[in-house]
């Protein structure tokens, strides 16, 4: 897990190195840059060290005519290393980046298909002339690219591009990114012009002196939707395999490792597992020894607050638990370096997430596994499970049983047609439905709904194109801010694949939704733990700090020239939100993030554009 800049052009090395310096939150186990004797090519890298601690895993790496800069990690490198040695390859590191080297001489693109793990790279071929770029199958770690009158740039944040770009302006997509917070991550768009965003899933090759890159789709999830057990308890014993294999490998390390558990389903899986599979632990196996560190942000007073599941956790596992209070007035502080490193717009602020990764970085683990992904794939958004009435509109046992999901999920007094009727949007809606199934007249569905259902298709939606991706760019700002690798279990294309090929009633399930999930995982973690229908999301509790140690620090933004004049937003409509808040006697819990929301364009402008062009 690293950051990672190259320049194939004419580019002055001075600026490179600027660049380069600014992903040192990335890589602060070392740094290195290769350029070929006109040096036409650059590569830089900036190390955080997890496998292969010694000099024979730094980077760039050189084999021969190609070179490789390279963040993240393959997981499964072991089981391909020995594959690679029966081809006779020979080895000089224990590191999973020659295990890339060797598998692309040998498999070329091919090769992407075999990695198990998250990624963005570049290999120089100096032989051709030409640079293969890639990115993992969804998008876990960036890339982006630009070009510019000098050339060809890429690398792991914008920041480091900067240096490198013609001219710094923002992006003419600025707008459409601020109204669409949850879209942008998936397109090229990006806050800066010039700048693009390499896709997921994908790979790419340019030649010294090309001025156009056309990315190749690697990796589609809809082609590898397979039949499923029949049996429910088949389905959930198959998952658990899957699940527990993912952790395994996920607990490859040279260095100390953790998790970040919040006391909800999805992190306690994680932990459950690793305390399962620390258990069989073996002695070539590669998994860390040191494992059992769980660090919890929380949040006294707030509803945010979860400590009170995740000491369960803690206690029941025989875990090291790390507790850390969230300060709002020393977020403040921090705030615009967060903004800085963060370089994006989102609805909440880094700062929790960010001292968290800090406080384990702090107590020395560099690894965190965590649970990112399991909402998506199993449907933790209630929103989302009305879905599977369309699926099934005939199964009147079932609906029963989604409306009464849904009801205890959102603490709703109404009756079961009541709530399908609002799943519908309306008894119009609804009816048009019913009428089109029973006329056999239904011309609604898409290409993606034909193959996997409403409930699946919705559910893939958030997955690929909306929630999920922003989310994994979220977490790897926020980790590697503090120096931090995140894994993700429920990431493994294995598991993704499964979810995705099973019913919604293997999702929804007993009154419970990720039924799976739980049935999987029940013999191995507390029953407050896996049968806990409440859901908490990691986040600010905005409306506390605002009203609280925030107010005079939001007070002085609004009064200040900078502000007054900012052209990101409409000064006089933020200014009146932000007014109405303080005026409300009793505002609620998203009263507090919609100003933050409004702000937000603004305190991006401040922190980081001006920061960017100074």
């Amino acid at each position: 897990m690293c950051g990672v800049l190259g320049a194939v052009g004419k580019f002055e090395k001075p600026s490179f190195e600027v660049g380069l310096s600014r992903l040192s939150h990335r890589g602060p186990d070392g740094f290195g840059i290769w350029g070929n004797p006109e040096n036409s090519i650059l590569l830089g890298h900036r190390r955080l060290a997890i496998i292969d601690l010694t000099d024979l895993g730094r980077q760039p790496m050189v084999d021969e005519e190609l070179v490789i800069t390279y963040n993240g990690e393959i997981y499964n490198y072991k089981e391909i290393r020995r594959v690679l040695e029966s081809h006779g390859h020979l080895f000089s590191s224990n590191s999973d980046t020659e295990v890339i080297l060797k598998s692309y001489r040998q498999w070329g693109p091919g090769c992407l298909e075999k990695f198990n793990g998250m990624w963005s790279f570049a290999i120089w071929d100096s032989r051709k002339n030409e640079i293969f770029i890639s990115r993992d199958r969804f998008g876990v770690k960036p890339m982006f690219y630009a070009f510019t009158r000098n050339g060809f740039v890429f690398g792991s944040e914008m920041k480091a591009l900067a240096p490198l770009l013609d001219e710094i302006r923002v992006s003419p997509d600025f707008n459409w990114c601020k109204e669409n917070i949850y879209e942008y991550e998936t397109t090229e768009k990006t806050l800066l012009n010039g700048i693009s965003r390499f896709p997921a899933g994908s790979f790419a090759y340019l030649r010294l002196g090309d001025n156009k890159l056309k990315p190749q789709q690697f990796w589609n999830t809809l082609d590898h939707i397979n039949s499923v057990e029949s049996s429910y308890s088949n389905q959930v014993e198959h998952f658990r395999e899957l699940f527990f294999d993912s952790c395994k490998i996920r607990m490859r390390s040279d260095v100390r490792i953790g998790t970040a558990l919040s006391g909800g389903l999805d992190s306690s899986s994680v932990a459950a597992a690793m305390h399962f599979m620390g258990g069989q632990r073996t002695k070539d196996s590669g998994m860390a020894a040191d494992w059992q560190n769980a660090f919890v942000a929380t949040f006294p007073g707030t509803i945010l607050d979860e400590k009170e599941y995740a000491q369960e956790v803690v206690n029941s596992l025989q875990l090291k638990g790390y507790f850390y209070d969230i300060d709002a007035t020393k977020g403040i502080s921090n705030l615009s370096e967060y903004l800085w490193l963060f370089e994006e717009l989102f609805l909440t602020s880094p700062i929790p997430m960010v001292e968290i990764y800090k406080a384990i970085r702090s107590n020395g683990i560099y690894v965190s596994l965590d649970g990112h992904g399991a909402d998506e794939l199993f449907s933790g958004y209630g929103t989302m499970i009305f879905n599977a009435v369309k699926d099934a509109p005939f199964d009147f046992p079932g609906i029963k049983e989604i409306a009464t999901i849904y009801k205890e999920i959102r603490g709703l007094d109404k009756t079961d047609l009541e709530v399908v009727v609002d799943g519908f949007g309306g008894r119009k809606n609804l009816l048009k439905f019913y009428m089109n199934k029973m006329l056999n007249r239904e011309k609604l569905r898409d290409e993606l709904v034909e193959q996997l259902g409403f409930f699946n298709a919705a559910l893939y939606r958030e997955f690929h194109q909306y929630i999920l991706p922003t989310l994994l760019r979220n977490y790897d700002r926020y980790s590697m801010s503090a120096g931090v690798e995140v894994r993700m279990p429920f990431m493994d294309y294995r598991i993704v694949s499964y979810c995705f090929s099973l019913p919604w009633q293997s999702k929804l399930r007993k009154g419970f939704t990720k039924a799976i999930l739980r049935d999987a995982i029940e013999p191995f973690l507390s029953k407050k733990i896996v049968r806990r229908k409440t859901k908490v999301g990691f986040g600010t509790p905005f409306t506390d700090w605002l009203r609280g140690p925030w107010k005079e620090y939001i007070c002085d933004i609004i009064n200040s020239n900078s502000f007054i004049n900012s052209d990101m937003i409409d000064v006089r409509n933020v200014t009146m939100s932000i007014n109405d808040f303080y005026a409300n006697p009793a505002p609620s819990f998203e009263d507090g993030h919609r100003v933050w929301e409004k702000l937000m364009p603004y305190l991006w402008e401040v922190n980081f554009f001006q920061r960017l062009k100074a």
